[in-house]
């Protein structure tokens, strides 16, 4: 698809962006995301039987897994991947990122409703759905989880970029071996890891929206003593409800950098300098594929860093800013959104 032209107008306040369901219903998934309350046990053994080998008793009575272990967590993934999205075959080598999948799905939601209260409005106002919707996930690692939710859940078209071989070539294995994934999603290697777009968008190339979850820390110790904090929460609120336990489990391997929430990789977790240093070169480096990108959108996890980061894209003259806002039980965290094109379409 040819690039869209760009016209320019003076840059907007930002506003925050919160549905109605959000409002009324804080701490909650996004109305749209199938995974409220409890796993269901059952129906997710039924997808995939080998969860039954993992599956223990919480005091309550109810089933549970152990969600500080690793393989068990792997096993709850591909379960709820195999139910809900209809992917049969997924897996992860250790050590590397396996995401919690309702914070994620979250995400996608948001973003569609974003798409279409903006640039796809339609006379139902639901979100855009089909091929013609192309997105980009910057930093998709092994699990290509923003790919399968978006192209499962809204038909949208995929491309997923990484600066991990390792990374890319599986995220490629799961796309070319789910006949529901082959054609939706293209894995692209990011080879200079100095930059972000640039490689990655084609002069021809034309994204609706940009997607990325970026490293939050800026070195392993930093990281160590983040999982050393939710570890000891872990403890204090095992047996509350599963999907926030999720996002705070840990594997049991030995290596330090392994020993992270859901494992994790250098360049998964962490980048000289943390988030903000990732995410300033991120808004600096979209300037320069304005044209190409309908919607620039990344997750910020750190509340400090929303405020110099908005102040950056003021200074980039950009278009329209919003901060989408997210709670996940006890977890809080942001979509930071801009564009440099305020028509829409």
């Amino acid at each position: 698809m040819t690039s869209k032209p760009m016209n320019r107008r003076p840059t907007t306040t930002s506003h925050r962006n919160r549905s109605p369901e959000t409002a009324k219903k804080l701490g909650q998934l996004h109305p749209r995301n199938p995974h409220q309350g409890r796993y269901d046990f059952p129906i997710l053994t039924r997808a995939l039987p080998e969860l039954a080998k993992h599956t223990i008793t919480n005091p309550n009575g109810e089933p549970t897994i152990n969600f500080s272990d690793s393989a068990a967590v792997r096993v709850l993934n591909q379960a709820l991947l195999a139910h809900y999205y209809g992917v049969k075959f997924w897996d992860i080598s250790e050590g590397y990122l396996c995401p919690p999948i309702p914070g994620r799905a979250d995400y996608i939601h948001y973003i569609a409703d974003l798409l279409a209260q903006t640039t796809h409005v339609n006379k139902d106002n639901t979100p855009p759905t089909g091929k013609e919707i192309h997105a980009l996930d910057i930093g998709t690692g092994a699990s290509a989880i923003y790919p399968i939710v978006g192209s499962q859940s809204y038909g949208w078209r995929f491309t997923a970029s990484d600066i991990d071989p390792i990374s890319v070539n599986t995220a490629a294995l799961i796309c070319e071996t789910n006949p529901k994934l082959k054609n939706a999603v293209k894995v692209k290697l990011q080879p200079e890891p100095k930059f972000i777009f640039k490689n990655i968008i084609g002069r021809q190339d034309y994204f609706d929206v940009v997607v990325c979850n970026p490293p939050f820390h800026a070195s392993l110790e930093e990281a160590m003593e983040a999982n050393s904090r939710k570890q000891h929460n872990l403890q204090r609120h095992r047996g509350k409800n599963e999907n926030e336990q999720i996002s705070r489990s840990s594997t049991k391997s030995g290596n330090a950098a392994q020993n992270l929430n859901f494992g994790g990789q250098h360049k998964e977790l962490w980048s000289e300098g943390g988030e903000i240093a990732f995410l300033t070169k991120m808004a600096k480096e979209s300037q320069d594929f304005a044209e190409h990108v309908g919607w620039f959108t990344t997750l910020v996890s750190k509340s400090e860093n929303v405020k110099p980061l908005q102040l950056l894209l003021q200074q980039l003259d950009v278009a329209q800013m919003r901060i989408i806002e997210m709670s996940q039980g006890q977890k809080n965290t942001r979509i930071l959104a801009w564009r440099f094109n305020s028509d829409d379409e």
